[in-house]
């Protein structure tokens, strides 16, 4: 696929999701379907008559088995990045060029028991907590921009959720 016809494809839209615990930390997880060492926060698309806030209740539920959270932050906009030009072919038949996202904090209400990555369709074989400042260089580099810019947009809420 020609750079022109790469930059012809839209976005794919979907959300994604900053679940923080009780101690400000973030969860992320490792894909099943990608054998790098990479960390991500979960993600996904959504669907048809779907709301940007039913998406992410939704997809939390499905990726991380717990619906034992609140929406604590909306980000301020839609967050866009590009597919590397090699992997735009192999991604949901070469129809989309990236992703635009719109980005959620959520404060995690449970404990790590209510987590359950084997859900019926599971996307991710490990879960942990990890902290802010370590999200960027946790996540693919491609995706590392959107992760530095999420910091810098919801980090005031990990700070508060530890100080309560």
């Amino acid at each position: 696929m020609s750079p022109a016809e790469i930059a012809r494809l839209p976005y794919r839209p979907g959300i994604g999701v900053m679940l923080l615990d009780r101690a400000g930390r973030v969860f992320v997880a490792q894909r099943i379907d990608m054998p790098s060492e990479a960390w991500q926060m979960p993600q996904g698309g959504i669907d048809e008559g779907e709301s940007p806030r039913q998406a992410v209740l939704r997809e939390l539920r499905e990726e991380t088995g717990t619906a034992k959270a609140e929406i604590i932050a909306e980000a301020r906009g839609w967050i866009r990045y590009d597919f590397p030009a090699e992997l735009v072919p192999k991604l949901w038949g070469g129809r989309f060029r990236g992703q635009e996202q719109k980005w959620f904090a959520l404060r995690f209400l449970g404990t790590d028991a209510d987590i359950d990555i084997a859900t019926e369709e599971p996307e991710f074989r490990a879960w942990r907590w990890a902290d802010l400042a370590e999200l960027p260089n946790l996540i693919v580099p491609f995706k590392r921009r959107l992760y530095e810019d999420l910091v810098a947009e919801f980090g005031h809420l990990a700070a508060g959720l530890r100080d309560e």
